[in-house]
C-alpha cells in the first residue's frame, strides 16, 4: 500500500495542474486527484506499465465529465465568469510557457472552446503529450484528436494574442495602472490602458462588479475612477490593503481586508506596457483557496 500511495503522490502535482487547467477550479481539480486515487488504488497495478500515463488518463477523463456539467452550470453565472486565482510557485512563474498555460487570459480563452478541445488542447500544447496518446485517453481515433489539436490551437491563437513582455516589465506596468487607479486620476489611467483595453469583473452576484465584459479605454477608466473610493465586500477603501504576489503564473495584485482577500487583480500587458486586458475576481467562493495559502506548482 505505501508503493501504491508513493506512486501516486509523486504525480499528484501534475494531476492538480492538468484538472486545473481543463476546469479552472480549484475545488473540481481537488476532487478530481481524490478520484483518480480512488480508481488508482483499486486498479491492477501489475497491468500498468506506465504510471504516470495511466494516471494522466484517469484524470483527464474525470476532468473531463465535469467539464460538460460546469458548462452548463456557467450557463446561469451571474456576471462574467472568470477561473479562481490561485498564488503560483517560482517553478511556474520562471517557466515562461508554463506561467503563460495557467495565466488568467489563456483560461479565460480556453473556456471558449468544447470541452474536448480543451483536453486535447492542455495535455498537448501544454504537457506536450503525443496524440497518440491522447487519442487512448480520451478513447477517440489519433484522426479526431489531432483535428480537434488543430481547431483548438487555430481558436487560441486567434484569441490569445503573444506579447513579447518581461515579468519586470508586466510588474511594472501592473504598479502603474494600479497607482492610476488608486489615485483616482483618470489622465493617468487612460494613459496606462490600451484603447482596446478589456476588463472582466466576477462578483458571482454575491458582491459589487459589472454584469457585463467593458471594452474601450474611455469605459474601463471612467468605471474605475467610479469605484475606486467606495467600500468594497464591506471594506473601507482606508482598510483595504494591497500586495504584489505572483497569480496564475505572472504578476498580481491581491487586494485584502481585515478578514482576507476581497479581490485579486491580474493584467495582460501589450508590447507598448499598456494594460489590454484586466482580470478582478471578487467572489469570495472564489478567493478561498487564495485565503488558504493554495498554490500552484508545476
Amino acid at each position: 500500500m505505501v508503493r501504491i500511495f508513493d506512486v501516486f503522490e509523486e504525480h499528484r502535482s501534475l494531476l492538480f495542474a492538468v484538472a486545473y487547467r481543463m476546469l479552472g477550479t480549484v475545488a473540481d481539480s481537488e476532487d478530481v486527484v481524490q478520484d483518480a486515487w480512488l480508481k488508482w488504488s483499486a486498479v491492477d497495478r501489475p497491468e500498468v506499465a506506465e504510471p504516470k500515463a495511466y494516471l494522466i488518463r484517469i484524470a483527464s477523463n474525470l476532468a473531463l465529465d465535469r467539464l460538460r456539467s460546469a458548462q452548463v452550470r456557467r450557463e446561469s453565472y451571474v456576471g462574467p465568469w472568470l477561473p479562481e486565482p490561485l498564488l503560483t510557485s517560482p517553478d511556474v512563474a520562471e517557466d515562461a510557457e508554463m506561467a503563460e498555460s495557467v495565466s488568467m487570459a489563456m483560461l479565460v480563452v480556453l473556456e471558449t472552446l468544447t470541452p474536448l478541445e480543451r483536453a486535447v488542447f492542455v495535455l498537448h500544447e501544454v504537457f506536450g503529450f503525443p496524440f497518440g496518446e491522447i487519442a487512448q485517453t480520451l478513447d477517440r481515433s489519433e484522426t479526431s484528436v489531432r483535428q480537434l489539436g488543430h481547431r483548438a490551437r487555430e481558436h487560441v491563437q486567434a484569441r490569445r494574442p503573444r506579447f513579447e513582455t518581461g515579468r519586470e516589465q508586466r510588474r511594472e506596468a501592473t504598479d502603474r495602472f494600479i497607482a492610476a487607479a488608486l489615485g483616482g486620476d483618470l489622465n493617468q489611467l487612460m494613459a496606462a490602458l490600451a484603447p482596446e483595453v478589456t476588463l472582466w469583473t466576477d462578483g458571482g452576484g454575491k458582491v459589487r462588479a459589472a454584469l457585463r465584459t467593458i471594452s474601450g479605454a474611455d469605459k474601463v477608466a471612467r468605471w474605475l475612477v467610479a469605484v475606486s473610493d467606495q467600500a468594497h465586500a464591506g471594506v473601507e477603501p482606508r482598510d483595504m490593503r494591497f500586495r504584489r504576489t505572483d497569480l496564475n503564473g505572472l504578476p498580481g495584485i491581491v487586494i485584502d481586508g481585515p478578514a482576507g482577500p476581497i479581490t485579486t487583480i491580474t493584467t495582460d500587458i501589450d508590447d507598448l506596457g499598456r494594460v489590454i486586458a484586466i482580470h478582478m475576481v471578487a467572489n469570495p467562493d472564489k478567493l478561498r483557496p487564495l485565503a488558504e495559502g493554495r498554490e500552484l506548482h508545476l
